[in-house]
């Protein structure tokens, strides 16, 4: 198997079916929970991506524990946002203990860094999450013409919500604006003027300098 480069953001080797995992997940209820329903395959030094669902794509898991021990979780994201050679998805557990944490790392990962953060309530229900995005991301995209459509909709409650901590922007601004540019990564990149056309020109400018100063944000955790 193709062992991943220093820095642990290089590339992975995953056959056809299976998620190669990191050797510290090794006999945690996620494991046991994907057990029988996918095959795993668990390496050493794949630091900092927790599973690779292919060479191209990876899960980075923050557990309870991580969103109460502060903002150490950062780093990690970073380096697979920064590596330019992986699509990352965020999978964290959301629970009474850490909930009030959870606002952070919501507008850290899809606002400031433009990842896709999936919320869990424990790691059975990760493990159930993670084989449905491998089910789906093996299917042809010729013969799935909704598979784009179905993972934007696992993340659109989300989503909707943390647009709304943009300066200006309610749950009706929200609404439009990601009716018009559905993802993050378009919504940052769009122009004043194409935001004026849905927002008008005082929150058209907000949101423009709202991305503007958050992506030099993530650099400062490398």
């Amino acid at each position: 198997m193709e062992k991943n480069l220093p820095g642990g953001t290089g590339p992975v080797h995953v056959p056809f079916g299976h998620i190669v995992a990191n050797e510290k997940w090794r006999g945690s209820q996620l494991a046991q929970g994907m057990q029988g329903k996918i095959k795993l395959v668990f390496e050493d030094g794949l630091t900092p991506v927790d599973f690779y669902l292919s060479s191209r794509s990876c899960i980075l898991y923050v557990t309870e524990a991580d969103l109460v021990a502060g903002n150490g979780y950062r780093k990690r994201l970073v380096r697979v946002r920064n590596s330019g050679n992986l699509q990352g998805i965020v999978v964290v557990e959301k629970t009474r203990i850490n909930e009030q944490y959870f606002p952070a790392i919501q507008k850290f990962t899809v606002l400031d860094l433009g990842m896709v953060l999936l919320p869990v309530a424990n790691q059975i229900e990760a493990s159930c999450l993670i084989v449905q995005l491998v089910q789906e991301q093996s299917k042809e995209p010729s013969k799935n013409p909704f598979l784009k459509k179905k993972r934007a909709l696992l993340s659109e409650p989300y989503l909707l919500r943390t647009v709304q901590q943009i300066p200006g922007v309610g749950k009706v601004k929200a609404s439009l604006l990601l009716q018009k540019f559905p993802s993050i990564h378009e919504l940052s990149n769009a122009s004043v003027q194409e935001l004026e056309l849905v927002v008008g020109q005082v929150v058209a400018q907000q949101i423009h300098t709202f991305f503007t100063q958050s992506r030099q944000l993530p650099h400062i955790y490398c």
